[in-house]
């Protein structure tokens, strides 16, 4: 299937599809996932159905691939030798414009999230199974260089803790998450939680 998906997204610039995924998120914040459709984006980015179901497959594949565009990075490309300087580069790497943007757009997506197994699926695919890999694999060096106890509790909840917060802070204060929250949280919840 991944193969299948990249044959059928060569035909497209790079350029192209940032157009189409940046529509994409744009009609997503004006309309919600529900009253997106298909035509709206053809109409949108002046393309046809047929080529978005062509190059994407389906609504859900779209939206989570049009997501997954506002990655600054792969946690897999971090690694700066230690666990805090791994972790403080996440936080560097996160504009806080987009962060803003992307906590609107998911806080939209979950209810959505709930109606479509499809959708839930994409999302779990190509945004959340990558960014705990690459999660697992920043805490897996730190182990391997004795900065966490390789039996530590904590090691298997760093991706809810991290998901917690982005969830959390918009419900309780009203705000979006950003570097200087991330920043604190990190030092005041992640690094004690792992004895580190």
């Amino acid at each position: 299937m991944p193969e299948e998906i990249a044959s059928r997204r060569s035909r497209i610039t790079p350029e192209r599809e940032a157009e189409l995924h940046e529509a994409v998120l744009d009609l997503l914040r004006e309309v919600g996932y529900e009253a997106l459709t298909m035509d709206a984006v053809a109409a949108r980015t002046k393309s046809s159905k047929a080529t978005l179901y062509r190059q994407w497959g389906s609504k859900p594949e779209l939206v989570a691939r049009a997501l997954r565009c506002t990655k600054p990075a792969s946690l897999r490309e971090i690694d700066t030798g230690t666990l805090r300087g791994d972790f403080h580069r996440m936080v560097e790497l996160s504009d806080n414009a987009q962060m803003a943007k992307d906590t609107a757009l998911l806080r939209g997506l979950a209810h959505a999230v709930h109606a479509s197994p499809e959708l839930h699926q994409a999302l779990r695919r190509l945004l959340m199974e990558p960014e705990i890999s690459g999660l697992d694999e920043i805490l897996r060096r730190a182990v391997e260089r004795g900065e966490i106890a390789p039996d530590c509790p904590a090691i298997r909840f760093v991706p809810h803790m991290l998901i917690g917060a982005f969830i959390a802070l918009p419900l309780m204060e009203d705000r979006s998450v950003d570097q200087a929250f991330l920043a604190a949280f990190m030092d005041s919840v992640v690094f004690p939680a792992l004895g580190v």
